[in-house]
């Protein structure tokens, strides 16, 4: 069915109180938007950061009469800053299925295909791996899963074991199982991530392959492949950890990075990883190496 959609802009203080007082005269759902292009990079585990000026877009059913809110809106935050009200009509489609159109079987060092289901590509010498959006974090379309996804295409993983650290999805781990790995271990803080990754690697055929934990429940064993897709504080936070999960002449992939970050990223893990040049997509960097 057809939907309203009412959006303000308010202060990174205000905006979740707005946010709340919007589910609480009946909002369906409601989300954060970046009201002025500025980018968020750092959040702390566990933390959601939002923007100095954020959108609050709300979503109600048709029989809800919106001026209405957004006068209890108004009243109710008057001494707050409310900008810029906006109001949509909202035509009906099937949601699961619009990311569609911007989604497309991507190809990587001409040896693994990542497609959305329906429009796998069985092409002769390489692997396709079948991934939809959905809970988690990792498609292929961002540059620092497809940084990673580019290492992992041109590596030779024949009966490696690999831990993907910061698993998202499980893109990574399930790609390197079907490039020849023979076992991935998935790490990630997030409990969505763990059911992602346990739905895509039944996708992909290789669930007996794909073993995904939270972080407290993770035995650490050193691997011959770790991979990080994460952020750079993170890294350097925890690259004491990650080098130790990593055996004697294993690779390390690291990745989350900004050009501007990538020396600070380098520094703290150099005594133990010889890095190879890094890589650029955009203004990502992928960080690979091996271990001293």
């Amino acid at each position: 069915m057809p939907w309203h959609q009412l959006t303000v802009t308010t202060t990174e203080k205000s905006a979740p109180k707005v946010a709340n007082y919007f589910t609480h005269l009946g909002a369906v759902s409601v989300t954060y938007l970046d009201a002025q292009d500025e980018p968020v990079y750092e959040p702390r585990i566990g933390e959601t950061k939002i923007w100095t000026n954020t959108q609050v877009v709300a979503l109600y059913e048709l029989e809800v009469e919106m001026d209405a809110v957004q006068s209890a809106i108004n009243k109710k935050f008057q001494h707050h800053a409310l900008d810029d009200w906006q109001y949509e009509y909202i035509d009906d489609q099937v949601w699961e299925r619009a990311w569609m159109e911007f989604y497309h079987p991507m190809k990587f060092a001409q040896r693994l295909w990542v497609c959305p289901t329906g429009q796998e590509q069985r092409e002769e010498g390489t692997v396709c791996l079948t991934l939809d959006p959905g809970l988690a974090f990792g498609t292929g379309t961002h540059p620092t899963t497809s940084l990673c996804l580019e290492w992992l295409a041109g590596a030779d993983l024949e009966g490696k074991t690999v831990i993907d650290y910061g698993c998202g999805s499980g893109i990574l781990a399930v790609a390197a199982v079907l490039l020849g790995a023979k076992v991935a271990y998935c790490v990630d803080i997030d409990p969505q991530a763990l059911t992602a990754t346990h739905d895509n690697a039944i996708k992909n055929n290789v669930a007996d392959k794909i073993h995904a934990f939270l972080p407290d429940d993770f035995t650490p064993f050193k691997a011959d492949v770790v991979l990080a897709n994460i952020l750079a504080k993170p890294l350097i936070d925890l690259s004491r950890s990650i080098c130790e999960l990593v055996k004697e002449n294993g690779a390390l992939v690291l990745s989350g990075i900004l050009a501007e970050q990538a020396d600070s990223v380098i520094c703290a893990y150099a005594e133990k990883i010889e890095f190879a040049p890094r890589v650029q997509q955009e203004d990502w960097i992928r960080l690979s190496g091996n271990k001293r």
